[in-house]
């Protein structure tokens, strides 16, 4: 098989695949005959096809999938003019704690917020499928450590955390959900309306001033498991 050929298996796995398919799964189209980094050279060729199209092949958390553009967002929102239930402030700010503090327990986000959280907003988020529980702290009452997932990287349109937005490191909360909300890739990826749609100065300060920022300086990196890429 030559690599037009090869090219235009991908493109076609690809573009009928209703999920991101990860290299592994993309060397069986070819009964594992090619190598990773073969695989992995024709994708980027075929990224490259598609440069100048409305469609753009990416590579997120899961894998890589074909997406629209931003630029089209405007256009393609005319075939779905009805929008889905935006996400409340509370629940932004409970997801970009949880973003950029990961892991980190119920608790850590009360400090930080100032306010109580409902245990509904966990549960919502969990149900997503953008938060998960990865262990438990070993501390009185073993609370759960929660953190992102690879759905959540997904749905944003990135691959791993190390493409979040940086941020302040003495930004609140409501700053994090901020750069959460304004992320472009989060238009691209054209699965997540409700968080796109929901504009920046809609987030009040929500958090107190003289609670704990969401980044110190000793703030620990983003939690690996959940940024990794699956090959």
């Amino acid at each position: 098989m030559n690599t037009a050929q090869a090219k235009r298996v991908l493109e076609t796995a690809l573009i009928c695949s209703q999920q991101p398919l990860p290299v592994r799964e993309l060397r069986g189209l070819f009964s594992d005959m090619l190598g990773a980094d073969t695989i992995k050279q024709l994708l980027e060729a075929l990224r490259l096809d598609w440069a100048q199209k409305g469609v753009e092949l990416v590579q997120v958390a899961s894998g890589w999938r074909f997406q629209s553009r931003p630029e089209m967002r405007e256009y393609l929102d005319r075939l779905h003019p009805e929008k889905p239930p935006r996400y409340t402030r509370a629940t932004m700010e409970t997801l970009a704690i949880i973003a950029y503090r990961q892991p980190v327990t119920r608790g850590d986000m009360e400090d930080i917020r100032g306010v109580t959280i409902n245990a509904s907003i966990i549960k919502q988020l969990e149900e997503r499928g953008w938060v998960e529980v990865i262990g438990h702290r070993e501390a009185p009452g073993r609370p759960a450590l929660f953190a992102t997932t690879r759905q959540f990287l997904d749905d944003l349109g990135i691959a791993s955390l190390d493409q979040l937005p940086v941020i302040d490191p003495a930004a609140q909360a409501e700053e994090a959900a901020v750069s959460l909300i304004s992320l472009q890739a989060l238009s691209a990826s054209g699965e997540n309306p409700e968080l796109q749609d929901m504009p920046p100065d809609s987030v009040p300060d929500l958090a107190r001033h003289d609670a704990p920022s969401l980044a110190p300086e000793n703030s620990p990196k983003p939690n690996s498991m959940a940024g990794s890429i699956h090959e």
